[in-house]
């Protein structure tokens, strides 16, 4: 059982070095990835190469960029992409990305920039082909509809489109129900056998507000998951252990369907996928 895990940029000093501090603390779970998330434009570009240069020195693992093209102009994102070759980062992650207004906001390509997630893999891997670099690229993918696609059918042509101009992984957005994912397992085993599929895991932190982003994002909410924190106060140590128990049931049922690597959403703390990690694997200290 391996794990990877997200984590994104803060906006303080402070946030930064507790950031590090979760950093040297998920080295416990022996992490194969760490992915960053990106902002584009001004100090939000910045702040992401910042949790770059702080992964890059306490994860003491493999970092992945991500790189999207939300209000970015080729140029923009070609340095972006150089940056990122500059660091040695050799894995980046690709994202069409959320127009600023929010994710039910409609998409509008960027006047001089790239309209499409296959477009920024093949710019990612020009560049790098440049500098003789071995790049790795992973793309987005949806259990459930994407909530500005038609159909399952569409999200499956556009990750073809992506797996075509050459990512090799896919990882998930959050998802509370395994059978969708093990739906998309299957769909894309048909069409793109070569690619890897790693779920997306998403602890819950908080049930009201994991709820809420569920339901913007297009991720059911199963009744089961929502009597299993039935009762729960907000914030408290029984929530918590809720969460806990969910979320190694939910991995452990996957790995039973032949399911072997996980990314983790962290939020960018350590604690509870601490717990979660060291339940699953029946150790004491991961």
């Amino acid at each position: 059982m391996r794990f990877s895990y997200e984590i994104f940029p803060p906006k303080t000093e402070r946030g930064l070095h507790l950031l590090t501090d979760t950093l040297v603390n998920l080295r416990a779970i022996r992490p194969t990835l760490v992915s960053v998330t990106y902002g584009a434009g001004g100090g939000e570009q910045q702040r992401s190469f910042d949790a770059i240069h702080a992964a890059n020195a306490a994860a003491h693992c493999p970092i992945a960029g991500h790189l999207t093209c939300v209000g970015m102009s080729r140029d923009d994102v070609n340095l972006t992409i150089d940056r990122y070759l500059d660091l040695g980062i050799s894995h980046i992650v690709t994202l069409r990305g959320d127009p600023p207004e929010g994710i039910d906001a409609p998409y509008r390509p960027h006047p001089d920039g790239y309209s499409s997630t296959a477009d920024l893999v093949s710019a990612a891997f020009e560049r790098a082909k440049e500098r003789s670099i071995e790049l790795v690229i992973s793309v987005s993918a949806y259990p459930e509809v994407h909530p500005q696609s038609a159909s399952m059918a569409h999200d499956l042509d556009v990750m073809e489109a992506k797996v075509a101009a050459g990512a090799t992984r896919a990882m998930t957005q959050m998802f509370f129900s395994n059978a969708a994912y093990l739906n998309l397992r299957e769909a894309v085993a048909e069409r793109m056998p070569t690619v890897q599929l790693v779920p997306g895991i998403m602890p819950v932190h908080s049930f009201e507000r994991t709820v809420a982003f569920a339901r913007r994002c297009g991720a059911s909410v199963p009744d089961k998951f929502l009597a299993h924190f039935d009762g729960a106060v907000p914030g408290s140590p029984d929530e918590r252990s809720r969460s806990v128990d969910w979320t190694t049931s939910q991995i452990a049922d996957l790995q039973r369907n032949g399911v072997e690597e996980f990314h983790l959403y962290t939020l960018n703390s350590a604690e509870l996928v601490l717990s979660i990690v060291t339940e699953l694997r029946g150790e004491r200290d991961v």
